[in-house]
């Protein structure tokens, strides 16, 4: 039997289960092997809900409608996009098949799938289904090429193994090799492997792992340890367990449950969800001695009736008890809060042999928490190591909200948490290493400028743009960031963006479009006026840093230091003055000479020009800029107001943790200068 935790709470029920043992008993000795393919593993639907006979739900059921027809691909892997005028009711969805099954048992899984899931979450706009063959999800964010590991449904099977020291160590290194091997092949190929190895002469462990074949091999392989390094947590000492994750997942098993080809499915003999077959019971007997399906059902049904009796007085009897617990936990007020991430913990020696005890020649910045660390871990992957020091700003709250929230997220254009340290007096975030710096690094400095060409400059407004709309409408929190700007901006080896540096940033309610506070953190030049002259931050503040942030990518210039160079008043006045008089190009760096697509140009300024309007309301949304930079056509509101550019007088204060209250207390304060200052300068690369 096996039992169920979703992101790592209790949610077995005996009493369900039991049930679920029956129904499924009946329905192998009833049904056909292949309707097996859909078996159902479990489900979560989010809690933002369309109306019935609306546009968003016609193209839900046109999407459903393609992947199942899709479902005949070789790759067991589809995504598309189902839309209509209105881009507010796009729905983006994909099925992702187990690598080792027939496109017949893909067909039928991904067709009862589709079926079954829209009577699950009927309402809803995002869903992710698991099956024994097949997992459907949809969504009406784009969602692509994304690793996500939330939701996260973890199984076992109840049969202990014996010498489970030796037998989890046996899982873990084959488990290693297998999603090696995964993580390898190229773009095109199926993200899928599976493994075996010895545990005794009369025991042999079988591995299977899967990604999305959409992930990058990076972020293929970030899933699959993820979800290898959760399985002594779920499963250690079990004969089999598995973790499934919307991006990937990785199963173990004492017994076969794979095809060595993929030319066709499994033959089930149980349903491998809830009974592991035992060894010897794939194949049936056949002849004479062949007992008939009514006697069996003959048998079962008495005792299972038992059973189910039993089972159900026993829960009766726990639940209030179970729920108690439970309740008890979630209201804990952060003292456990940690244990989500446990898994991404990393020992001191460790972090000291990759960074050579913090040598100096592995320092790569030093800002006001701390100092940020090149390291190399014993595997080769190279890694950012933020080390805070212990006079810093940053306290233990602090430091252990970065943990929780970063850890959250996952997207291209934000630099990924890898893991933590807590031990003794040092308090280490371990970040995924970003080659090419920051930024500001090209974008300030004559001698690196002209790498940033038009393609590369307008790639990462881009990536910003899309980073910044995941944070703020498409993760599973609302997070202000509250300190864009060019040096938190990191660009990895192909100059892809990456947003860094979340010490300052704020968690919003689901309802919640608003915030104030008395202790004001950023950076001049880039703060909205709103924040810094009361305090008022929401997400239209971050699109004010970002609309500073496109102009100073256009112009090549410093937004705080622009009219010392150009004899300008500065740069938001110059910006206006050539949108209005309809000389755009003019505002682009001369470095680019003639290597620019003049729409692109005058679509980003227009972008920028927008989003430092002084009233937030004549801002855009994220994912209006977004739509508006990958429009070539459609027709966008024209700034109303010139721009306002002003040195900030009010004072700034050391950062809050991302969890202070939405009034925060006011406290002493400490004024900077003039030049431009910064609560953080962090590098975490």
């Amino acid at each position: 039997m096996m039992l169920v935790t979703i992101l790592g709470l209790p949610c077995f029920n005996l009493c369900m289960t039991t049930l679920l043992v029956f129904s499924l008993m009946i329905t192998f000795l009833s049904q056909t092997g292949t309707e097996a393919a859909a078996t159902y593993l479990y489900h979560e639907c989010n809690t933002t809900t369309f109306t019935a006979n609306s546009t968003y739900q016609s193209n839900l059921n046109r999407l459903l409608a393609s992947l199942t027809s899709n479902a005949t691909s070789s790759t067991g892997f589809y995504n598309t996009t189902a839309s209509s005028l209105n881009s507010v009711d796009t729905v983006y969805g994909l099925f992702l098949c187990r690598g080792d099954v027939s496109t017949e048992v893909c067909q039928d899984c991904v067709s009862s799938a589709t079926k079954d899931v829209v009577e699950r979450c009927s309402k809803e706009k995002d869903a992710v289904a698991w099956y024994e063959y097949c997992m459907l999800r949809y969504a009406n964010q784009y969602f692509f090429s994304s690793m996500v590991t939330d939701p996260g449904i973890y199984m076992w099977n109840t049969i202990n193994i014996t010498e489970p020291s030796r037998f989890d160590q046996l899982v873990r290194t084959t488990m290693n090799d297998m999603a090696s091997g995964i993580s390898k092949v190229g773009s095109a190929s199926k993200k899928f492997g599976t493994k075996e190895a010895n545990f005794t002469a009369l025991q042999t462990l079988y591995t299977l792992g899967q990604c999305t074949p959409d992930l990058s091999g990076f972020d293929c392989s970030s899933c699959l340890q993820r979800a290898i390094a959760s399985l002594p947590g779920c499963c250690g000492g079990k004969q089999g367990g598995r973790v499934l994750f919307p991006s990937c997942n990785v199963r173990f098993e004492v017994y076969p449950f794979y095809q060595s080809s993929n030319t066709s499915a499994p033959t089930p003999s149980t349903p491998p969800v809830i009974v592991p077959p035992p060894p010897g019971s794939v194949t049936t007997s056949k002849g004479k001695d062949q007992i008939s399906t009514v006697t069996i059902i003959a048998i079962v049904i008495p005792i299972s009736l038992l059973i189910l009796l039993f089972v159900a007085g026993y829960c009766f009897l726990i639940s209030r008890r179970a729920r108690k617990k439970y309740d008890a936990i979630q209201e804990e007020n952060g003292a456990n809060d940690i244990t989500t991430v446990e898994s991404l913990q990393f020992d001191l020696a460790t972090i000291e042999i990759a960074t050579n005890k913090f040598s100096d020649d592995n320092k790569l910045g030093e800002g006001g928490f701390g100092a940020v660390y090149k390291g190399i871990l014993p595997n080769g992957q190279e890694i950012a190591v933020k080390r805070l020091s212990r006079s810093s700003g940053q306290g233990k709250e602090e430091f252990k909200t970065e943990i929780i929230l970063v850890a959250k997220l996952h997207h291209r254009n934000l630099v990924r948490l890898l893991g933590f340290c807590l031990q003794g007096e040092e308090n280490i975030l371990v970040y995924e290493f970003v080659s090419n710096k920051s930024l500001d690094y090209f974008l300030y400095d004559p001698a690196s400028q002209k790498r940033l060409d038009w393609s590369s400059r307008y790639n990462i407004i881009g990536g910003i743009a899309r980073g910044l709309l995941y944070l703020h409408e498409d993760s599973r929190l609302r997070i202000i960031h509250r300190d864009l700007k060019a040096s938190n901006v990191l660009l990895d080896g192909d100059m892809n963006a990456k947003i860094s540096d979340f010490g300052m940033a704020k968690i919003f309610g689901v309802d919640q479009t608003q915030g104030n506070t008395n202790r004001v953190v950023g950076t001049y030049g880039y703060m909205a006026p709103e924040y810094a002259m009361h305090g008022q931050f929401s997400v239209k503040s971050d699109v004010y840093s970002f609309g500073v942030l496109i102009l100073e990518i256009i112009s090549g210039k410093k937004v705080s230091s622009f009219c010392q160079s150009n004899g300008e008043d500065d740069l938001f006045s110059y910006a206006w003055k050539h949108w209005t008089n309809g000389t755009p190009l003019k505002v682009l760096d001369p470095n680019l000479e003639n290597s620019y697509s003049r729409d692109q140009v005058v679509r980003c300024l227009h972008v920028g020009v927008l989003s430092v309007q002084d009233d937030p309301a004549d801002r855009p949304t994220m994912a209006s800029i977004v739509f508006m930079l990958n429009s070539q056509s459609a027709s966008f509101p024209s700034p109303l107001r010139q721009p306002s550019y002003f040195l900030h007088s009010r004072t700034e204060e050391k950062p809050l943790s991302e969890l202070e209250s939405d009034q925060s207390t006011t406290s002493k304060s400490t004024p900077l200068s003039v030049n431009e200052a910064s609560i953080s300068e962090l590098y975490p690369r």
